[in-house]
């Protein structure tokens, strides 16, 4: 009789920070492959005053002293073990039928070149204090995933295009698995040769923050904004000159660089709220088509998760600048696109548990395969 698949959980919160993403996966190796079904998942919203405080240092605030770091430490932490003890209960498992729990935590600041950007002390920062989640939860957990690829020179993310891989590949045609989050990622999968992946720009961390402040809707719904807007050529422009997007692979970015900030200076009084949202849809739209053309000419299908895969507008905006090439949600594909990355994080705990890699250095620039984050045992 086989053995019953493992369950794992995982716990994800991105540069959005739009709420914790928490998934129920069961692995099992068939033909030495291996396979990931999603048992159970659901999203669980931020304190309000919380998630204010996150998105303020994510996009370069400072805390104002050691005590409040402490503080949203173990703030996070008790958000993320809330949110997996809240799904266990929904789907009828206990704890102890869980084998881990892999915590991306909130990052708060991630600087792969260095504070200075002279590459001398490259860090990234994600908060969440795991041991925390283990005592709350009785599950071990493993978190801290990002600062081992970070330490062996790489850009610590992105993390996922392995399971992409192992989930998406197709021999029969060049996909791109593009998440659509904070920041935009794309997973190059050729047909045939190494996998590769990197971050294009900016997604939904712009576009949200914007229509936060000009709407007071925390995101853009379908798309509706952007869409009674029209596009400035001239802005357009402004924003797609960030040296950025010139920058080849490997290369990572997060809200520390792309916030309202970093837009302001481009703007002009005569520019209208709603075309200022047109013109970043399309910023994030030709940015990643661009990153495609130039990193994988022959991608023949493009595979959409994260949160902007339920933004039609952006979704139809990309497949114009990617003629001949299919735009579609990882849905079609049996992968539920609003959990693509939570799952990754259980199954990057997995990998630890078993003592292989969790990153590519192909994508990362990591001198090397490295086994990632820290166990703390339950």
């Amino acid at each position: 009789m086989a053995d019953a698949p493992a369950l794992y959980l995982g716990l994800m919160s991105g540069t959005s920070a739009d709420g914790i993403d928490v998934a129920l996966v069961a692995f099992d190796e068939t033909h030495g492959r291996t396979h990931a079904t999603l048992r159970a998942a659901r999203t669980c919203a931020w304190a309000p005053a919380l998630r204010t405080r996150l998105v303020a240092l994510g996009q370069g605030g400072d805390c104002h002293s050691l005590d409040e770091f402490g503080t949203l430490d173990v703030q996070v932490a008790d958000a993320f073990a809330d949110a997996a003890l809240a799904l266990l209960d929904e789907a009828g498992v206990a704890p102890g039928q869980v084998r881990a729990l892999g915590s991306h935590g909130q990052t708060v600041r991630h600087r792969p070149a260095g504070a200075a950007l002279d590459g001398r002390h490259p860090f990234t920062m994600q908060i969440g204090d795991a041991h925390r989640i283990a005592e709350r939860t009785g599950i071990a957990t493993v978190a801290d995933f990002r600062r081992r690829d970070v330490a062996a020179g790489g850009h610590g993310a992105p993390l996922l295009p392995a399971l992409h891989a192992a989930l998406l590949h197709d021999a029969r045609e060049a996909r791109a698995v593009l998440n659509l989050g904070g920041i935009a990622n794309v997973t190059l999968l050729p047909a045939h040769g190494p996998v590769r992946g990197f971050d294009t720009g900016p997604a939904n961390a712009l576009l949200d923050a914007w229509c936060e402040r000009h709407t007071g809707a925390a995101f853009d719904a379908s798309g509706a904004f952007a869409a009674s807007g029209m596009v400035d050529a001239a802005l357009l422009a402004r924003l797609l000159d960030e040296p950025w997007f010139a920058l080849p692979p490997p290369k990572s970015t997060g809200r520390e660089h792309f916030h309202l900030d970093w837009l302001q200076p481009r703007l002009d009084a005569a520019h209208a709220p709603r075309d200022v949202q047109a013109a970043l849809l399309e910023l994030t739209a030709r940015t990643v088509a661009d990153a495609l053309r130039a990193q994988q000419p022959g991608t023949r299908r493009v595979l959409a998760c994260g949160g902007g895969v339920h933004n039609p507008v952006l979704l139809a905006r990309l497949a114009a600048h990617l003629p001949g090439v299919a735009v579609e949600s990882t849905a079609a594909h049996g992968v539920d696109p609003d959990f693509v990355e939570a799952m990754g994080f259980a199954w990057l705990a997995r990998q630890t548990l078993l003592g292989l890699p969790g990153n590519l250095p192909e994508v990362t620039g990591a001198r090397g395969p490295r086994v990632l984050g820290a166990i703390h045992h339950a």
